[in-house]
């Protein structure tokens, strides 16, 4: 399956995933500056994007914990999600994840 990434700059990284893989380990895999700094514990907001809207209805809704995080983070959209929360399924794939005009990583990546 192939997951889409719109860079804060426009570009497009298309990366390759299975279903089960985690959206955070499948974007940092292909460069995106995902930080994930808690490892996906819902203890930070290094790991927001924001869903294509046509893709975000496909997704569970977020937890309480999860939207708490959210409003923690920058450049939040009504299609925002942390992408440590999101396990991959068939039915996404070619799902459209836009990286936040603020995202910045840390660790170089």
């Amino acid at each position: 399956m192939r997951v889409k990434f719109i860079t804060r700059d426009g570009e497009t990284v298309m990366a390759e995933a299975q279903p089960g893989d985690n959206l955070l380990e499948v974007g940092q895999a292909c460069g995106m500056p995902l930080e994930g700094t808690c490892e996906g514990q819902m203890a930070c907001s290094t790991c927001h994007v924001i869903i294509a809207p046509e893709w975000f209805a496909r997704l569970p809704e977020a937890s309480e914990e999860e939207e708490d995080m959210l409003d923690l983070a920058a450049d939040v959209a009504r299609t925002s999600r942390l992408s440590c929360q999101i396990d991959l399924t068939d039915d996404l794939d070619g799902m459209e994840v836009r990286m936040p005009s603020a995202s910045h990583d840390m660790q170089g990546r």
